[in-house]
């Protein structure tokens, strides 16, 4: 990323804050991807222009930082999408920012932040109001919060084109696996028009999203998370109405994942494949698989990871796709043997986000993506991974828990690394998570947190976007109580494959369950027990009785 400026980028850290307050100058931060276009284009034409690079060299102190590489300092920065550009006191606060500038733009901001650190110095500089305003009202569960998310999603459901909102137009595959169960016409017109516009028929997998309400303007840069995320929604899709329509495009995803990102060398799955050159996607098939391949970033993270497992198991749990199992393993045992140490989840294998001492740093993002990870896995091929489950989920809860809620990760590091954040997206992720690992050990205590944690976000409910549907989801479980399947056999047998394929996605399926003779299972719904079953069409059966 940094080939083509003239800026002598300093790495994120002591050093670089220290360097600015000895020399009373402003750091300038840029926060970047390497999967991101208009971060390249901004190196190349105003990073690398000499003047403003000389400007830049001289009049402030300079910080590189790769936002996937450092979530931290990404969610306490960025100005609203990448690249960032954001001046910072020497004391992290900040003075000013912006997204992308171009030369012009640049000069201007750079002048106007100069005058303004001459004349003002630190009593310019801010905290952002997220890290200002950092406990969320708390407020009762009620049925209403998932009403009103449905609610919401109709009201902005684009009727025209699919989908939410205007624009720009992302996937969102939480909404997507809400509304499969509420409103599944409004949902199966929103996956069509994902899989019609940001799929990609050739290489396979999904772009991130378009810029335009009627889903043109692609942004074709393909990220691991979201791509993971839509195999499962799309798997589940096709769980709910058996059609090819909604399997395809989640299994050639899964080609995609296991064929492009897939990194051999650490085991595991590469996080990003940038955009490449535009005019290659109007070729013919022919002509696009001579052009040059887009360039893969081979960084290894958990949180991506641990939802790619996620996404491949949910799909093999619906179609003994083994090729999907055989790889969800694979990248299993890498985080379980390389990355998760006491329960704590190293962010990536470049140690990135480590502390001072070089021991991984809980991220909460992390910790939740990984317990989804492995409560899925205990329900769908290896009961035995709920040890580390549980491992992670304590850990979680001893080092993040503050108040009602989580923190993003240990509140201290440099800059504003030390303001405490409670990500919604987050906390919603880990306190699902907690639920069914409530479910899968008989443990209440994991669901208590579960319900406290939600609760610490309930007043705000009826403000959150269709973007935070998970939350509704999780609300609704807990008050409802999932469908709950135990199975007296191991993973693999046929009943067990038969619970898996209920048509419920939000569903728990608890294999070798306590009490139950090995050929039996039941159902349970809230306080409602079924009768045991001895076959798929008797448990099939049972579970439609539980379901009147």
């Amino acid at each position: 990323m940094n080939e083509t400026t003239r800026v002598e980028w300093r790495e994120w850290g002591r050093e670089a804050f220290d360097e600015a307050s000895a020399e009373d100058v402003p750091v300038l931060l840029s926060l970047t991807a390497t999967w991101c276009d208009h971060c390249h284009e901004m190196d190349a034409e105003t990073y690398a222009e000499p003047r403003i690079a000389a400007n830049i060299n001289d009049s402030f102190v300079p910080v590189r930082v790769d936002v996937d590489r450092y979530p931290r300092v990404r969610d306490r920065y960025n100005m609203g999408g990448f690249p960032s550009t954001v001046f910072l006191a020497p004391n992290g606060k900040v003075l000013t920012g912006a997204g992308y500038l171009g030369p012009d733009g640049m000069r201007q901001v750079l002048d106007s932040v100069r005058t303004m650190w001459q004349t003002k110095g630190n009593g310019a500089a801010r905290v952002p109001r997220p890290l200002r305003e950092d406990n969320p009202p708390a407020g009762e569960l009620t049925a209403e919060i998932e009403q009103g998310m449905l609610g919401h999603l109709t009201d902005t459901y684009d009727e025209t084109a699919g989908g939410w909102g205007q624009s720009p137009k992302f996937p969102l595959p939480d909404a997507l696996e809400f509304a499969l169960k509420r409103d599944r016409e409004m949902a199966l017109r929103s996956y069509d028009a994902v899989g019609a516009n940001l799929f990609d028929e050739y290489e396979g997998g999904f772009y991130r999203f378009a810029t335009e309400h009627d889903w043109s303007g692609l942004q074709r840069e393909k990220l691991l998370d979201s791509n993971a995320a839509l195999v499962r929604a799309f798997a589940n899709a096709y769980l709910l109405t058996g059609k090819d329509e909604y399997r395809d495009p989640a299994e050639d995803t899964i080609e995609y994942l296991t064929a492009t990102l897939w990194n051999g060398d650490a085991e595991a799955f590469a996080n990003s494949q940038a955009p490449g050159e535009a005019d290659a996607y109007s070729l013919d098939a022919t002509d696009r698989a001579a052009a040059e391949e887009p360039p893969v970033d081979e960084g290894v993270f958990a949180g991506p990871n641990a939802l790619a497992i996620e996404g491949l198991l949910t799909y093999y749990a619906y179609t003994d796709d083994e090729r999907a199992r055989r790889y969800a393993e694979r990248a299993l045992e890498t985080i379980r043997t390389d990355l998760l140490t006491d329960g704590v989840v190293a962010h990536t294998l470049e140690n990135a986000e480590n502390d001072d001492d070089g021991d991984p740093a809980p991220l909460l993002t992390n910790q939740a993506r990984v317990l989804g990870a492995l409560t899925t896995a205990a329900s769908t091929i290896d009961l035995a991974v709920l040890e580390d489950a549980t491992t992670v989920a304590d850990a979680t809860i001893d080092q993040l828990h503050d108040e009602d809620s989580f923190l993003d990760g240990p509140a201290r590091g440099v800059g504003l690394c030390d303001q405490p954040l409670r990500p919604l997206d987050a906390n919603v992720a880990f306190a699902d998570g907690l639920l069914e690992l409530a479910v899968l050990t008989g443990e209440d205590r994991y669901l208590e947190v579960a319900r406290e944690t939600l609760e610490a976000f309930a007043g705000a409910s009826d403000r959150f976007g269709v973007q935070i549907a998970r939350y509704a989801t999780a609300v609704s479980r807990l008050l409802e109580g999932p469908l709950v399947i135990r199975v007296g056999d191991d993973p693999g047998s046929d009943l067990h494959r038969a619970a898996l394929r209920l048509a419920d996605h939000e569903k728990v399926v608890v294999p070798d369950a306590e009490a139950l003779e090995a050929g039996t299972a039941r159902a349970e719904l809230g306080e409602r027990v079924s009768d045991l079953a001895e076959t798929p069409a008797e448990l099939s059966e049972q579970v439609q009785r539980l379901l009147e």
